[in-house]
């Protein structure tokens, strides 16, 4: 019973090591299409993911139930803004909100980062670009998905049904929760709705290649 409990517990790590491997590799992506970074800026961004990615293969521990307690280690925020502006654009209502919320969630303030939102929120409740930004937050908060994230990005494709942006980023906290299937299938669907000539599209389709093993990613109705 224990080695089959260690050889579980194995393949846990590594398939989540896969998943963060993916995470990585969406945002470098973006980061490289839309956030015109080369060169240098390039590789030292991307040294930043990987070490927060490697902050969350130490510390994340995506399997377990309940909230994080007080002083227990978090997954370290992953570095959002540049796919949810190329998805949700910037400069507007949302984007200087959730702005604010990536200032304190860089420092370690995801509990703030969540609050700055829940505020805006009040103020701006069918904002679907919010919700998201909040379901994000709550998942960096958490370190895992949980019932008020889900309702959250819930709430956005109720706003935005035909926006794939609420179904890209709830995917991806699935995936930061050990769910690679769920993931995908959010995924797959966010990219059915996203426009062939969408600056985008590669994000999806880099995620659903990465997530998938390397196999084509195809959604078509």
């Amino acid at each position: 019973m224990a080695g089959v409990t260690a050889a579980s517990a194995e393949t846990a790590a590594v398939t989540g090591l896969l998943i963060l491997l993916a995470l990585v590799a969406v945002t470098g992506a973006a980061m490289w299409r839309l956030g015109h970074l080369r060169g240098a800026a390039l590789q030292l961004a991307l040294a930043a993911l990987m070490i927060g990615a490697a902050g969350y293969a130490v510390q994340g521990r995506p399997g377990l139930a309940g909230s994080p307690r007080e002083g227990q280690a978090r997954a370290a925020p992953l570095p959002l803004g540049v796919p949810r502006r190329a998805m949700l654009g910037r400069f507007n209502q949302s984007d200087r909100w959730l702005t604010i919320a990536d200032g304190y969630a860089s420092r370690g303030q995801t509990e703030d980062a969540a609050g700055v939102i829940r505020s805006a929120i009040r103020a701006h409740p069918r904002d679907a670009g919010l919700w998201v930004g909040y379901g994000n937050a709550l998942v960096d908060h958490a370190g895992m998905m949980t019932p008020a994230a889900n309702f959250a990005y819930a709430r956005a494709r109720q706003l935005a049904p035909k926006h794939p942006a609420p179904l890209f980023f709830e995917g991806l906290a699935l995936a930061r929760s050990g769910k690679r299937e769920e993931a995908l299938a959010l995924w797959r669907q966010a990219l059915a709705l996203t426009p062939e000539g969408a600056s985008y599209r590669p994000i999806i389709e880099g995620g659903l290649v990465s997530l998938s093993g390397g196999k084509a990613a195809q959604a078509r109705r």
